[in-house]
């Protein structure tokens, strides 16, 4: 089992570490809004991963994508709301001149945006699709593992936020903070292009 348990979190963390519209958006979150905006937003990024990943378990994402045109209109969806974040991630405000929540990002659009990630639906089928923690005892199984994929998943996303507010916290000159915000944005619209066309 620990075997089996240190593979899966490497294959995990491969797959959710990686660049991708979550893990932009997080670090996105950390270099444009204030620490106690960021968090609520990353937990709110985090438990629409939670959803993908009791989904898949749960075998309802093939219900999903068996209803005709319903995958392609999803991604649109998604794709258009990650837009949309980029440009609120590239507009906001240098760190210092920032009043209250004004202009965040709404959290229900975040999480759906979230639920709505085509990677995070191909990367918790590649996960649960193999690495067996608990022998001879599926649902206990699925149980442990949605456990750690979850936590593993609030670990990264934190991780993500520290590092864009690590980085604007040593661009405290507006230009400079701008230009974080920016690229963060640019990043994130290019993970919706390559999850739309690659």
């Amino acid at each position: 089992m620990i075997e089996n348990l240190l593979t899966l979190l490497a294959a995990a963390l491969a797959l959710m570490g990686s660049p991708g519209p979550a893990t932009m958006a997080c670090a996105g979150f950390g270099a444009a809004f204030p620490w106690r905006v960021s968090v609520g937003l990353v937990v709110t990024i985090t438990s629409g991963t939670a959803t993908v990943i009791l989904l898949v378990a749960l075998g309802v994402t093939g219900l999903i994508t068996a209803i005709p045109g319903a995958a392609p209109v999803l991604t649109v969806l998604a794709g258009l709301y990650m837009v949309y974040l980029a440009w609120k991630i590239a507009t906001a405000p240098p760190l210092g001149a920032q009043r209250a929540n004004r202009d965040t990002p709404s959290p229900l659009g975040v999480y759906a945006m979230a639920i709505a990630n085509p990677k995070a639906y191909a990367a918790m089928g590649a996960l649960f699709s193999g690495f067996p923690l608990v022998e001879d005892d599926p649902v206990m199984n699925g149980v442990v593992k949605c456990a750690v994929l979850i936590a593993l998943a609030l670990s990264v996303n934190f991780a993500w936020m520290a590092t864009g507010a690590a980085l604007s916290g040593w661009m405290r000159n507006p230009r400079a903070n701008r230009a974080l915000n920016i690229t963060f944005a640019l990043l994130l619209a290019a993970s919706v292009l390559a999850m739309l066309f690659l």
